[in-house]
This record gives C-alpha cells, sequence and structure tokens, in this order.
C-alpha cells in the first residue's frame, strides 16, 4: 500500500490543525484536533485522487520521508512541524514513472 508523508501544522487551541501533502499539490485537511485533522486526511487524499483521474492526470508518486528531507523545499516544515503516513486509496491509477 502507498502512503503519502503529511506534514501537521498546529498553531495552537484556538486555530484550526492543518495537514497539507508535499507530493500532493492542493491537497490538504484541517481538524479541530489533530485526531481529527489526521482523520479527515484519508479522505482529503481519496477527494484528491479523484480529480486527478477526473482530469486524466498521473498521480505523482509517493517520496518517503528520507526524500522529502532531502528536498530543500520541504526540509524546513519537515524539521519544524510534525508528520505522518497517510494510506493512498486503492485506484486504478498508476504513478507517474511507472
Amino acid at each position: 500500500m502507498t502512503h503519502y508523508v503529511a506534514i501537521i501544522e498546529d498553531a495552537g487551541p484556538e486555530f484550526a490543525v492543518g495537514v497539507w501533502f508535499p507530493d500532493l499539490p492542493g491537497c490538504f485537511s484541517a481538524g479541530d484536533t489533530l485526531d481529527d485533522a489526521l482523520a479527515n486526511a484519508p479522505e482529503a487524499v481519496a477527494l484528491w485522487f479523484e480529480d486527478i483521474e477526473a482530469e486524466g492526470r498521473s498521480l505523482p508518486r509517493a517520496r518517503t520521508p528520507s526524500e522529502l528531507k532531502a528536498d530543500p523545499d520541504i526540509a524546513a516544515d519537515m524539521a519544524k512541524y510534525a508528520i505522518a503516513l497517510i494510506p493512498a486509496p486503492d485506484v486504478a491509477l498508476q504513478p507517474a514513472g511507472e
């Protein structure tokens, strides 16, 4: 099963917890608590996949946490925020490059 790295931004009790995916541009989720945000994340990924399928585009390859940490555009966020691995839905789409 493929998993995508999620960056979890928790700005404190007055704000929602945000979750975004470096490998899925525009895919994000949120919740009032960390638990809510993580529970909502798989649905966000599934909806993002539906949009990609409707547009006829290929899925981006899910990079490992180590690969993302080596990406200077992502490394600072990974150092600052928590990460989680969110499972991708089972779909008939093939990742780009496969």
